[in-house]
């Protein structure tokens, strides 16, 4: 976080500040449990504009689609992802973790998928995605966005005004059986790794298992500790987003450097087995971690079923188009990554699919979906700081690959998060942590942790 005098951005650029005795009213509120609502009055916006403006504003979770990082169509442009340069400027994104994600099928669908076919066609689909994230930060737009590998590169970039590029692995499954990848993938700039995705895969149990069961007796497998070994060892976070609560519990007793949860909320405010219970959440805490509270709707709230009206016009779009419906809850324009719409929507023809998107957003003006809001999403914040402690929490959208809220639908609403955190009184060294310095700290620990172990 810098100060006034050192502002990052053009003074031209920078938001005039409130009055000092605001100012000081804000820094030195109380940290917040459940504070009551107050107006977006003009000089709370102010207030919250110019924090929002002076901390780094960092999301964890942003996946990716390698056919929009090409020279014809690229996040230079303001196209339809969630995320691009255009809306992070706007919304005053700062940073993001872009995801080399790598689903895997099941084993009844692809019988090879947990044998070393299987793990080679992986590690190509993840050899391709950290190329085109490269592309962007090397080739695309270097004089707009650089990729950090540390916390003091974040700092750097960020204040020479360059939007801050990071890279995330989405499943350790791309790992095969080569645990020389662990460094490989570190060397090509990753900084967090998930154990695992939807589904068991050769290191950990996933959360799917409370519905199909378990391979590793609910836990982490012998090749899968080693990895954890691995990871300590190069300076890798440790992700527990997706794994069981056996595996996460077991991660965070093995690591010998914080672990992070890249991209969950809370499940004591809903119930379904991607979030944390307050063991988990402690159990995190206690290694010095945090978790990524994530603006994913159906994490955020119960998904709510869609009225009569809009399950009738959603069911004439998709048979005008030959695709399936959305899930209750879905809008458009979220599609950018994986994930949502459903699959087939992906293969239309642009302008066949420009016309589908079209239609959707009418849809979504004429019968809205009940979406979770920010005000919800800061409710998890609430709860996870009560519980643990500002230093454990952060904050990620999964945008482009499902996330998006009422609020903060894309990178361009980004605000409306800071926004909430004010009028709840948040102070500014709060919203940083929450916003930034959690994870940058983490980070600096799991390389720190790699010297000590390398020495």
């Amino acid at each position: 976080m810098s100060s006034p005098a050192s502002d990052r951005r053009p003074a031209a650029a920078r938001i005039s500040i409130p009055t000092l005795a605001a100012v000081v009213a804000l820094l030195f509120a109380p940290a917040p449990a459940r504070a009551q609502r107050a107006p977006a009055d003009a000089a709370l916006v102010q207030t919250a504009r110019a924090i929002h403006e002076r901390v780094i504003v960092l999301d964890t979770h942003n996946d990716i689609d390698p056919r929009n990082f090409t020279a014809a169509r690229n996040y230079t442009q303001r196209i339809e992802t969630q995320v691009n340069l255009p809306k992070m400027v706007e919304g005053g994104l700062d940073a993001s973790f872009f995801i080399v994600y790598v689903g895997q099928p099941s084993e009844a669908e692809t019988p090879d998928a947990l044998t070393h076919a299987g793990y080679e066609r992986a590690y190509r689909t993840a050899i391709e995605k950290f190329a085109a994230i490269h592309r962007l930060t090397g080739e695309i737009a270097p004089d707009a966005i650089e990729l950090a590998s540390s916390a003091a590169d974040v700092r750097r970039i960020n204040a020479a005004g360059k939007r801050v590029a990071l890279i995330g692995v989405e499943n350790g499954y791309p790992l095969g059986e080569n645990i020389a990848r662990v460094r490989e993938f570190y060397d090509r700039g990753a900084r967090y790794l998930s154990l695992a995705h939807n589904g068991n895969n050769q290191l950990s149990d996933s959360n799917t298992g409370e519905r199909d069961g378990y391979r590793w007796n609910n836990g982490i497998s012998p090749a899968g500790q080693r990895v954890i070994e691995e990871m300590n060892r190069v300076g890798l976070m440790i992700d527990v987003s997706h794994v069981s609560k056996g595996s996460m519990l077991r991660a965070a007793a093995l690591s010998k450097a914080p672990i992070i949860a890249s991209h969950s909320a809370v499940r004591a405010l809903c119930d379904v087995s991607r979030n944390l219970d307050d063991e988990q959440l402690r159990a995190l805490a206690n290694t010095g971690g945090v978790i990524q509270m994530v603006a994913f709707g159906g994490y955020i709230q119960t998904p709510k079923p869609d009225s009569p009206a809009r399950i009738a016009a959603l069911a004439a779009l998709s048979k005008s188009f030959g695709v399936p419906a959305p899930p209750p809850g879905q809008r458009a324009g979220t599609a950018g990554g994986r994930g949502a719409p459903p699959a087939p929507v992906e293969s239309l023809a642009p302008d066949r699919r420009a016309e589908y998107d079209r239609q959707l957003a009418a849809i979504d003006k004429t019968t809205p979906a009940d979406r979770a809001t920010v005000a919800d999403f800061v409710d998890h914040i609430d709860y996870a700081v009560k519980l643990i402690g500002i230093d454990h929490v952060g904050i990620s959208s999964d945008f482009d690959g499902g996330g998006g809220i009422s609020g903060w639908n894309d990178a361009s609403e980004t605000f409306n998060v800071t926004l909430e955190l004010v009028r709840r009184g948040y102070t500014e060294a709060q919203v940083a942590k929450l916003w930034s310095e959690n994870l940058l700290r983490v980070m600096d620990r799991a390389q720190a942790v790699a010297r000590e172990l390398t020495r």
